[in-house]
């Protein structure tokens, strides 16, 4: 079973030539000298809004293209509504860029959780796993995707697959999640500088959901690096006033990443 594209051609050029020069023009725009991460939170909106700022995030993996074998990849459900976590059957997922294949067998190892089922409509539609697949594509060699969509789940059950799944340094985690959302331009500065901070000081109880649409694995993420003495840095704070929209109503984007 192979899991299509729900965006390509709206968040994204469907077109695999010009989807490859939007990732190349953002990826060198970023910076890439600095260390890999193990974690990055990113944003999932259309990639002339958010795709700069992501772009932060992943420009990083540069020197991981061979080192990186598995993306454990977790982001929020935006037309579905569950329970806990949901995983999918499918053996691959594509994008323009071709295709990636699923990790099987961590997939049915997750199932095992109480909170964790297949919920094939929870991944069928849902653009905020989507968006982030051509960029990990762009930086990748061969890598194996756990795409895992996060419905009403707590910091404790989603931290407990991240810490399963962890692994060494031939896996990365990847939360995403945009920020505040069609707020004039000033306020969203506002409240978007008061969520990273929450998420510095790894705060999730802070988080509420109008001030990040993945709150629920972003605070999964926080609560396992509060627990493991990580830190997080921002590296990335913009708003779709800066990259390609209106100052009147506009969208939040962070990247962040744990090194």
């Amino acid at each position: 079973m192979n899991r299509q594209p729900a965006v390509a051609g709206t968040f994204y050029p469907a077109n695999p030539q010009q989807l490859h020069q939007m990732l190349d023009r953002y990826l060198n725009e970023a910076k890439s000298d600095a260390k890999v991460p193990k974690a990055i939170i990113a944003p999932h909106a259309g990639y002339i809004y958010s795709g700069p700022v992501a772009a932060t995030a992943y420009a990083r993996l540069k020197k991981a293209r061979h080192q990186i074998s598995r993306v454990v990849l977790i982001g929020p459900s935006h037309r579905v509504a569950f329970r806990g976590l949901a995983v999918s059957r499918a053996q691959t997922f594509s994008t323009p860029l071709g295709d990636i294949a699923i990790d099987e067998e961590a997939v049915k190892a997750l199932v095992k959780l109480p909170f964790v089922e297949y919920i094939e409509q929870a991944h069928t539609y849902e653009h905020s796993l989507e968006v982030h697949l051509p960029f990990l594509q762009e930086m990748l060699d061969d890598f194996k995707l756990i795409p895992i969509v996060a419905g009403d789940a707590t910091p404790e059950q989603v931290s407990q697959v991240i810490q399963m799944l962890w692994g060494g340094s031939e896996t990365l985690i990847v939360v995403s999640s945009d920020l505040s959302h069609y707020h004039d331009y000033t306020t969203a500065q506002q409240l978007d500088r008061s969520t990273s901070e929450a998420i510095e000081h790894l705060q999730y109880e802070q988080l509420v959901y109008e001030s990040a649409c993945g709150k629920v694995p972003v605070s999964g993420l926080l609560k396992l690096a509060r627990e493991n003495s990580l830190s997080i840095k921002t590296i990335d704070l913009r708003n779709s006033g800066d990259t390609a929209g209106e100052k009147d109503r506009v969208v939040g984007y962070g990247a962040y990443v744990i090194e």
